[in-house]
């Protein structure tokens, strides 16, 4: 039997691969998993459980945040950084690359603990995890580990690593946040319910890198964000 794993942030693009996964394989052979790992707020794990509810799917949740304890990435609480109200563009054209809110290798971590679980809960079947990385986070080299070439390196590390049983996809690797959006669009994915701001307040600043990307994606396909 063919399973799904879903790294779920409870952001747009890995809700979409929610979607898609139990579109593909059925909310029975779906599960989602959530991380901790020291974020300033946890507006984002609140909806990744929304969204499983809404599917009826298993939930995972893991606190790691322990590993990041040392890290001063400005997503994170002990950080003394600020988040930048910059777009991702303009924060690359500044930093020659990696952004202030690349959290280190958190994508290899994430997908390490996910390979780990598919082994654990769906222990004689094959698993596909999905990773929701697009084509814009791995732009100017952004987020590294959200290229096509990490993706693909990881998925060849993990299959070895589990006997073929498991493996990584990342649908929209090559494509855009728009793309994103209008595959959601069409499998009525739960946008109300996600959230994809790096403030922690009532609202999204609208601002922050992925705030400004999201806003353009949705722009883009002619259509109302419905978390606003």
């Amino acid at each position: 039997m063919q399973k799904a794993i879903v790294l779920s942030s409870g952001g747009v693009d890995s809700t979409v691969c929610v979607a898609m996964a139990v579109a593909k394989y059925g909310a029975e052979n779906v599960a989602t998993t959530s991380i901790f790992y020291g974020q300033k707020h946890n507006k984002e794990l609140e909806c990744a459980r929304k969204v499983a509810a809404h599917y009826k799917l298993a939930h995972y949740e893991f606190d790691l945040s322990s590993v990041m304890q040392f890290s001063n990435c400005s997503l994170l609480s002990q950080s003394t950084q600020t988040i930048e109200h910059k777009s991702y563009a303009e924060q690359i054209a500044t930093a020659k690359g990696k952004v202030s809110t690349y959290v280190p290798f958190r994508n290899g971590l994430m997908l390490s603990v996910c390979a780990s679980l598919a082994q654990s809960i769906f222990e004689k079947d094959d698993v596909e995890i999905y990773l929701g990385a697009h084509g814009d986070d791995a732009a100017g080299n952004a987020y590294a580990d959200c290229s096509e070439v990490f993706v693909s390196t990881m998925s060849k590390a993990i299959s070895i690593g589990t006997y073929d049983q498991v493996v990584v996809t990342a649908p929209f690797a090559g494509l855009s946040k728009a793309d994103v959006v209008k595959k959601g669009l069409e499998l009525k994915a739960p946008f109300e319910l996600t959230w994809s701001c790096y403030e922690g307040g009532d609202k999204p600043c609208g601002e922050c890198g992925t705030c400004i990307d999201r806003a353009k994606a949705f722009a883009a396909n002619n259509a109302e964000d419905p978390a606003l």
